[in-house]
């Protein structure tokens, strides 16, 4: 028998309220765990925490890999793209392909509102975790988000899915690029972002209506059905005219000018949606003609005509500077904009108004999208070490000193991850 099983009567085991530093957010109270690793699901977990929900990060032996994720590494020898996915969370490291591991979990699992996890599907039936056969009888309000690549069943049931790789095969690359690049990856992970803000979703639908029946459920998002619902209007268009859609560069399909333009020091996009607005363009930058030119007064003849309108506001634009004319444009209410780096971007002034760029508990990071009047969310914490609150959970769970012990000495709960080498030297 394992010593880990020698003596394991628990303390009793009564959730009681936690210390919430948000206590007035939106999600004040809700327990999560977050099992997930990488970015969907941690993405998910940190914007429930960003509104006050209490997260329990269970990272596996060696830690969620994107700790390694660097150069950068912070102080602590973490990769920065860990720190931008995993404030305001409590971390335990345990292994869950041992009973001791999985025995916490459960133990978890009993206070907690929401599960979100990504493991391949079929790993926590595997486990005797998997929510219809054994979590949803013994805890029918538990809201069990799964994130998977493209979900248990199908010709690809079971199959991992990584961004890149959906982005390929949902034809998101197919349009993104020119005709001569070739098909280019998006330069973010968007797939996997859309999916983690799916997921969110998911969750507070599933909570909402929890408050109606009592009753929680699973919550399913993947990345093959974020990357196919992305493709708007390109799939749309295609739906109705059978036309493969093309790489446009920077244009769009159904507008125009729609497009990334060169100024006399650099370049802006501009975004004319409608007619008023390219009449109102037209006056801005002393082209009255083009408003009047029967090949560009409405959107329709604009897209068909699109290669020489695009030459005659290219050669109209040379004589203007970007500040100064974007300025003039927004003013009228036309949409445009500096084409910036990531620097200038956050360099902008109504970024710092937005509260974009936060720096919080000495952790640099980016602010929260969604702004609630009533109920303001807020950054959480720094990042957590690996393993940091093991202790702390664990005695909250009930767990003895001497059984904490066994359970690190059995190598069920994990100890802090050495320093990164690259952030050490």
């Amino acid at each position: 028998m394992p010593r880990y099983a020698a003596a394991w009567t628990l303390q009793p085991h009564v959730m009681t309220p936690l210390p919430n530093p948000n206590s007035t957010a939106a999600l004040a109270g809700l327990r999560v765990v977050d099992l997930s690793r990488v970015l969907a699901g941690p993405l998910c977990a940190q914007m429930l925490a960003d509104h006050g929900a209490l997260v329990i990060k269970v990272e596996p032996p060696g830690g969620d890999e994107t700790r390694q994720f660097g150069p950068p590494f912070d102080a602590n020898g973490q990769a920065t793209y860990f720190g931008a996915l995993n404030r305001g969370k409590r971390s335990i490291g345990l292994d869950l392909s041992r009973p001791g591991g999985r025995a916490v979990v459960e133990r978890l699992i009993e206070g907690t509102d929401v599960l979100i996890e990504n493991f391949l599907p079929g790993t926590m039936e595997k486990w005797g975790l998997g929510f219809e056969a054994v979590l949803a009888p013994r805890h029918p309000r538990l809201i069990y988000c799964g994130i998977s690549g493209f979900g248990a069943d199908g010709p690809l049931g079971g199959l991992p899915g990584y961004d890149a790789v959906l982005q390929a095969m949902c034809g998101v690359m197919s349009i993104n690029g020119t005709p001569d690049s070739g098909p280019l990856r998006v330069g973010i992970p968007v797939v996997d972002f859309l999916t983690g803000y799916n997921a969110m979703v998911g969750v507070l639908l599933a909570h909402a209506a929890r408050e109606r029946t009592g009753l929680g459920q699973r919550v399913e998002a993947t990345l093959f059905d974020t990357g196919l619902s992305m493709l708007l209007p390109h799939a749309a268009n295609w739906m109705t005219s059978g036309q493969t859609p093309q790489r446009l560069g920077s244009a769009h399909p159904n507008i125009s000018p729609y497009d990334r333009y060169t100024a006399s020091d650099g370049e802006l996009f501009l975004g004319v949606v409608n007619d008023g607005q390219f009449q109102r363009f037209c006056a801005c930058v002393a082209r009255p003609d083009l408003g009047v030119d029967p090949r560009f007064t409405k959107n329709r003849g604009r897209i068909e005509n699109r290669a020489a309108l695009r030459a005659e506001i290219e050669g109209t634009l040379a004589g203007y500077k970007v500040a100064d004319l974007c300025e003039q444009l927004m003013r009228k209410g036309i949409p445009a904009g500096a084409v910036n780096s990531v620097p200038q971007a956050f360099a902008q002034a109504h970024a710092t108004h937005r509260q974009m760029a936060l720096d919080h508990d000495g952790h640099r990071s980016l602010g929260l999208p969604v702004k609630l009047s009533a109920n303001p969310g807020r950054p959480g914490n720094r990042p957590p070490l690996f393993g940091e609150h093991a202790d702390e959970i664990l005695t909250e769970l009930g767990y003895s000193r001497t059984q904490i012990d066994v359970l690190r000495g059995e190598g069920m709960v994990l100890a802090g991850a050495a320093r990164s080498p690259a952030a050490a030297s």
